[in-house]
């Protein structure tokens, strides 16, 4: 049976990483209009191609229907439902992946201590341009961390003149504590999380399965977004309360604009293929539809099995022994997932 002619396949979704990177629309009612989504408030009518766009925030007082969430989800873009409290993922597009071989890789990484560390500590490098951390634990480059970003505070305070005492953040309720300075940085943060979570999902990876932060279901989100605080989070917020411009709106604006500028987008592409897929592995996004065996083995899918008994056997490539893995991940020449 043929596809429906509007359902869009993979030859027709754009590149994560050439999308505009967040819309956000509130009060009032996102449609769909063959391949774009229509935004109709009071003033006018919008339309917006839904294969451009990486992730829609839906703001308070929107309603959204049933064929616009299915192009969304067809075109691989993420929906993120936007309250008073902030940026809250409610769902999700389907990615614009077609493959489970990175998020498989992923899994693999992160359920082996070793490779974990490894990935791990590529991220605190990625946070510390220039610096030497060899030979440094894990506590003692969350502490480096830490001091960092406690210095990039006081170097702002003084920069822009706003009072700064410390980071105030009341985890679900973000904009209830804290100053103007903290709020504003509560909402950037939030932004920021749904870019990352766009370009994740968009990828076929896990947000769930995280490196550093645990136990949460966003916690490689917030893995990947804390590689982009220091640079795009923090002095922003700093510089709108120095203007008096500290509404949430302010702080998602400005961030929205300084992603274009700074080529974000197609940063966090590269970043999540270089701490997944470092040394230029080669991870095929490619739809298998295969069906597991037992071992190391799978089978085709799409067939019926009655008649045969393990035929048609796709062979994977085992797992090495330990002692022939490199420090970062798998050996040359391994196919783990």
């Amino acid at each position: 049976m043929a596809e429906p002619w509007w359902r869009t396949g993979p030859q027709d979704v754009h590149r994560l990483e050439d999308r505009i990177s967040s819309l956000y629309a509130e009060r009032c009612h996102i449609d769909r209009d063959d391949n774009a989504i229509v935004l109709v408030n009071k003033v006018r009518t919008v339309h917006v191609p839904a294969a451009w766009l990486a992730v829609l925030l839906v703001g308070p007082g929107s309603r959204i229907t049933h064929p616009a969430v299915t192009l969304l989800a067809d075109s691989g873009t993420a929906v993120c439902w936007v309250g008073e409290q902030g940026v809250r993922l409610y769902a999700t597009g389907t990615s614009t992946a077609r493959g489970s071989q990175l998020q498989l890789r992923q899994a693999w990484l992160v359920t082996r201590p070793k490779e974990r560390v490894a990935v791990a500590r590529r991220m605190y490098d990625m946070r510390f341009p220039g610096e030497d951390t060899t030979g440094l634990t894990l506590q003692q480059l969350r502490g480096r961390e830490g001091t960092r970003i406690r210095r990039l505070y006081a170097q702002h305070a003084q920069r822009t003149g706003v009072p700064w005492t410390k980071r105030d953040y009341k985890p679900g309720d973000a904009f209830a504590a804290g100053d103007d300075v903290n709020r504003l940085l509560s909402a950037a943060n939030s932004a920021l999380y749904g870019i990352c979570h766009a370009a994740i999902t968009g990828l076929g990876a896990s947000p769930t399965l995280g490196f550093v932060h645990t136990g949460n279901a966003l916690s490689f989100v917030l893995d990947i977004a804390d590689l982009y605080k220091a640079e795009f989070t923090i002095h922003l917020a700093f510089d709108l309360a120095a203007q008096g411009l500290t509404s949430e709106r302010d702080a998602r604006t400005a961030l929205r604009d300084a992603v274009v500028q700074g080529k974000l987008l197609p940063r966090i592409v590269a970043d999540i293929k270089r701490l997944l897929v470092p040394d230029s592995a080669d991870l095929l996004d490619q739809d298998l539809g295969a069906l597991w065996d037992e071992g190391d083995t799978v089978v085709a899918g799409g067939r019926n099995w009655s008649a045969t008994d393990h035929l048609d056997v796709i062979p994977e490539t085992p797992e090495p022994p330990e002692e022939t893995r490199g420090p970062d991940g798998p050996a040359a020449g391994e196919t783990a997932p």
